[in-house]
């Protein structure tokens, strides 16, 4: 393919998107102690009036002569082309009518095209090669002639490794066209040399053909007809090539570069200055102008020129045929310049800095030019040093864009200073990093000493001169913190400078040296409470500036403020005073402002429990913030805290209960009394659970691990421990006292129900009798579960229990003797236990069922019983006594028994009996057994059975049967047993007692099965005597003087009982 090689087209200059801007001014942040740094004059944009008014006959005469069909995004009218250069400019309208008729009058230019034929493709192929390869191009050696109007000025250009470019002159656009023809370079070639390079017939056609040509005749390719007034001011794009008959329509296409310009311009500047620097002042009146009117409006200029303005650059560029490169070296100037003086984004020089770069050839410029731009290089690099070096002000982080701001600029001069151009140019220039870090540094210092400056005081003394050191101090931490969040992280990203350490490291010197010097200055006399207020404030400030710096091991060396805390040491007492002063006024203030209501259905504590734990809390802070680093000072300053604390505390009960008497003066209600008694045990509650939390509020573990390698072992648990647990002591008394209180208001209510218990008709129902004590309970516990606190609800209710059960067992003894009032009192303490208990928000179990409680419900039990049941009761208790005996101490009967539920027959086959007492005085016994059924009134109708007696026997055999027609159903009864006395006859007295054995009647074989039983076993029974000291339950059964059957069954057990005590067996039997 034949190609034209030229250069590289570019598009025109246009500004890249950039962000918003406002720049404030920049004031001189130098210390005037500091030395001067070397001020950076920006060079002035302005013109001279003379200037201004060749430039603006410049501009007029751009817009006047302007040739071409206008861009798609350019202005047409001429009338808004010249509105906007008046305004641009400032020109009033008399002097804008006399300028645009002076630049009427001036001689036109010498209108021209400059064509440059670029490239050729797709051309028809002439030669004997192509007839195989019509559509190829390398067989054809193409050229084009071309001509304007009508005038065939034939100009050729060989399209081949060259390019064409020709320039014409014209008069009227509008009657001129643009002629391109292109043809086939034939060259004399002999007969051979074609027969070479024949391939077919149509090949051999061409050989004929040529033939009748004259020699060196050229072939027609096509060609390209365009008029003048069609085209825009620059053209670059590819047209169709013509035929002139239609045997081959597709001829090609071929590339080519169109641009209208001007020779000879009459304006002044154009004749005495060179085009670029005529291009180069108006691109700066423009922008100018864009940026004024942008600020004018209250915006800020985005990069973005007017449609206007980049029309009209445009057109002059285009006009004076100034190049890509001039263009964009023009920008740069000029953009350059602006920015050190108006307000616009630095991200606007990127585009020219990168396009200067790509076109960058040193020789095409002449000296002046040169230096012209290393000038410009050198300028904005001082003056972007200068704006870093006081970064702090010029992008403050109050205006949002601040940020994007400085990283733009650090991104401009970045890349400026990579240029190729910057480097030949600038070749002394040190590194950009090591000019920042400089920079940076003097500006910290200067900052630093621009805020000391600032924060001055006006009255001269050591209070205000603390206040301004501490307002200096915290403004360093507000400044460290956005260099970390912020700034360091865009000097770091863009140039490896790590901002934050540099700062921390300078700033921290400044201020150890003033902080040193007034601590010292102050502690040295009394340290006033508004004095020891600030040297705190001061101290916790320090503490925060030295957590931003790195740790000790990071460091590369000490820092000046390692060790600080040293310098208050004076002042630690004045502030534990002034910190418990000002929590004891907020507690009485708290008190005395309280009205002791509940703050709600869920808190029941009142305003000046909420006010104490903020002033816990507030304690517990400067405690945290304190913070002091020596062990052992820092165990002396806590253990001060934790008495302060626990003091307050006890001061809190005392004057709450005193606020509590002081509302209750003239105070007839006596529900209003105990609401508020109420909200004062809750504060305490309250006060007590804040109180338990200070081991974690203060640290304790931490502060253990700390002075574990002071204190003694277990010091620091037998102090902070031993004051805490005093004071919740002492607020459990407290508590206790205030809910006993409360108890003692119930407890008579509690008791008065219960007498009257008792005293209720014998037709009431025992259910129907409980009923006002149950609904008296539901009542005050409801109205106290809504008042107190749940710990406090729960002390109450153990109180009122206790009470309680004390009140039915006065009760309870007074009526042994009535088993009715004992059935309403069990059936009483039964709904109490369900009420106290409260379905598992009242009472625990373990709480409710106390000794007291087991041991009455056990009397009541017994106390509610009919006789018979009491006598049942009686032989339970016996069968159990004998399951539990397991001694023969007083001997023991042997005995099978079964039972027959086809005869409903009791068979007791009575075997034998062992081991004795001798009873008699001959040292021996004259043993018989006596069988009985029990409880009698189960079995009425079986007399007792007795054995034969036994002469002189210690080991009777007895070997006999009794059999017992009972049914089934008494035998499975509770207690139904087969008494079994062994007794002593004596002919002359009464029988004397060996003892007595119990067999359960539930345990015989064939009581519970249908089955027949089988082999009985035998069954050893040791015997047992009756309880020496009396049983409760014949206690019980003696009391009722009306019951017959109570009294036969309590004289017959009291008689077997001293039976037994007259022989009671020695020890050691």
């Amino acid at each position: 393919m034949a190609t034209l090689l030229s250069q590289p087209q570019r598009r025109p200059p246009l500004l890249r998107q950039a962000i918003k801007i406002r720049r404030r001014r920049v004031r001189d942040l130098q210390d005037p102690l500091a030395p001067k740094a070397q001020e950076i004059e920006p060079p002035s944009h302005h013109l001279s009036p003379e200037e201004r008014a060749l430039l603006y006959e410049e501009a007029l005469y751009t817009v006047l002569h302007r040739l071409g069909q206008p861009e798609p995004n350019h202005v047409r009218e001429a009338s808004d082309l010249l509105r906007y250069l008046q305004e641009a400019f400032h020109m009033e309208p008399e002097e804008h009518r006399q300028m645009l008729q002076q630049v009427q009058k001036l001689e036109k230019p010498i209108f021209c095209l400059k064509a440059t034929v670029k490239q050729a493709k797709g051309i028809l192929g002439k030669d004997v090669s192509a007839l195989s390869f019509p559509s190829s191009q390398d067989s054809v050696t193409p050229t084009a002639c071309w001509a304007l109007s009508r005038g065939w000025a034939r100009r050729e250009a060989a399209l081949g490794p060259g390019t064409g470019r020709r320039l014409w002159e014209f008069e009227d656009i509008n009657t001129s066209s643009f002629h391109l023809d292109m043809w086939d370079m034939d060259a004399v070639e002999s007969v051979r040399q074609k027969l070479g390079e024949l391939t077919d017939l149509h090949g051999l056609r061409r050989i004929f053909k040529e033939a009748r040509k004259d020699k060196g005749q050229d072939d027609f390719l096509g060609n390209v007809v365009l008029r003048l007034q069609d085209l825009r001011c620059r053209e670059d794009q590819w047209y169709r090539l013509e035929p002139c008959t239609e045997t081959y329509p597709d001829r090609g296409q071929c590339h080519l570069q169109l641009q209208l310009i001007h020779k000879r311009r009459a304006p002044k500047a154009s004749r005495s200055q060179p085009s670029y620097t005529v291009h180069l002042h108006l691109l700066q009146q423009l922008v100018s102008h864009e940026v004024t009117r942008h600020q004018a409006g209250s915006t800020s200029w985005d990069g973005s020129l007017s449609p206007q303005a980049a029309t009209i650059l445009f057109l002059h560029a285009t006009q004076k045929d100034l190049s890509d490169f001039h263009q964009s070296m023009a920008q740069w100037l000029a953009y350059s310049r602006l920015y050190q003086s108006l307000e616009f984004p630095s991200s606007c020089l990127l585009h020219p800095i990168t396009s200067i770069e790509y076109q960058w050839i040193q020789g095409r410029l002449k000296g002046e030019q040169l230096e012209e731009l290393a000038t410009s290089f050198s300028n904005l690099l001082a003056y972007g040093l200068s704006l870093i070096r006081k970064f702090r002000s010029v992008f403050p982080l109050s205006v949002s864009d601040s940020p994007a701001r400085l990283q733009s600029l650090l991104r401009v001069l970045v890349q400026m200073c990579k240029m190729k151009a910057f480097g030949e140019l600038c070749p002394d220039s040190p590194p950009l990093p090591h000019l920042v870090t400089e920079m940076l540094r003097t500006g910290t210092v200067e900052w630093f000493h621009l805020k000391q400056q600032h924060h001055q005081p006006m009255v001269q003394g050591m209070l205000e001169a603390g206040k301004a050191l501490l307002s200096l101090v915290q403004d360093i931490i507000g400044d460290l913190h956005q260099c970390r969040h912020t700034w360091s992280k865009i000097f770091q990203n863009t140039l490896k400078i790590d901002l934050f350490s540099m700062a921390f490291l300078e700033l921290q010197w400044l201020v150890a040296k003033r902080v040193q010097d007034h601590t010292a200055a102050v502690v040295g006399s009394p340290v006033s409470p508004e004095m020891g207020e600030s040297l705190f404030q001061l101290y916790v400030s320090l503490k925060e500036l030295c957590q931003l710096g790195p740790g000790p091991a990071e460091r590369d060396g000490v820092l000046a403020l390692d060790g600080f805390h040293r310098w208050f040491q004076p002042a630690i007492p004045s502030w534990l005073q002034k910190t418990y002063s000002v929590a004891l006024a907020r507690v009485q203030r708290a008190v005395q402002m309280d009205e002791l209501v509940p703050l709600g259905e869920l808190t029941k504590h009142s305003t000046s429990a909420v006010d104490l734990s903020t002033c816990f809390a507030q304690i517990s802070h400067t405690a945290r913030q304190l913070d002091w680093p020596d062990p052992e000072e820092a165990f002396m300053i806590t253990v001060k805290f934790v008495e302060d604390t626990c003091r307050l505390a006890l001061v809190y009960c005392s004057l709450i209960k005193a606020r509590a008497r002081e509302l209750s003066v003239g105070q007839k209600d006596q529900g209003q009394a105990a609401n508020m008694l109420c909200v004062v045990v809750n504060d305490m509650e309250q006060l007590r659970l804040v109180i338990g939390k200070l081991p974690t509020q203060l640290a304790w573990e931490a502060l253990e691990q700390r002075v574990g390698a002071v204190l003694e072992q277990g010091q620091l648990q037998n102090t902070l421990h031993a004051q805490l647990q005093g004071a919740l002591a002492g607020l459990g008394h407290e508590i206790r006292t205030g809910v006993r209180t409360l108890a003692e208001q119930l407890e008579a209510g509690i008791a008065r129900h219960i007498q009257k218990l008792v005293g209720v008709k014998e037709s009431v129902l025992p259910e129907d009798a409980i009923l006002p004590l149950m609904k008296f309970l539901e009542v005050k516990l409801c109205y106290m579960n809504t008042n107190l606190v749940q710990e406090n609800f729960s002390s109450l209710l153990t109180l009122l229990w206790t009470h309680t059960l004390a009140v039915l067992m006065e009760v309870a003894a007074s009526q042994r003797s009535c088993p009715l009032a004992s059935s309403r009192l069990k059936i009483a303490l039964q709904n109490l236990e369900i009420c106290f208990y409260a379905e598992g928000c009242g009472l625990p179990p373990a709480a409710l069922h106390t000794t007291t409680f087991q041991a009455l419900q056990r009397d009541l039990e017994l106390q509610a019983a009919s006789s018979r049941e009491l006598i049942q009761k009686y032989f339970c208790s016996r069968i159990q006594q004998q399951a539990e005996t397991a001694s023969e101490e007083l001997g023991a009967v042997t005995v099978k028994a079964s039972y027959r539920a086809s005869e409903q027959k009791l068979r007791v086959e009575l075997l034998s009996a062992s081991s004795l007492l001798p009873l008699d005085s001959n040292g021996s016994s004259d043993p018989f057994v006596q069988l009985t059924l029990e409880p009698r009134h189960e079995f009425p109708e079986l007399a007792p059975r007795e054995t034969q007696k036994h002469k002189k026997d210690l080991h009777p055999l007895f070997d006999e049967t009794f059999e017992f027609l009972v049914p089934a159903e008494p035998c499975q009864k509770d207690g139904a047993c087969l008494l079994l006395t062994v007794l002593d006859h004596d002919t002359l007295g009464a029988d004397d007692l060996e003892g007595e054995a119990f067999l359960p009647l539930r345990s015989v074989p064939g009581l519970t099965g249908a089955e027949e039983p089988g082999e009985v076993p035998q069954t050893r029974l040791p015997l047992t005597y009756p309880a020496l000291n009396g049983d409760p339950i014949l206690q019980l059964l003696e009391s009722r003087k009306g019951d017959r059957e109570a009294q036969v069954f309590v004289r017959l057990r009291r008689q077997r009982a001293k039976q037994a005590s007259h022989h009671a067996p020695r020890p050691g039997r």
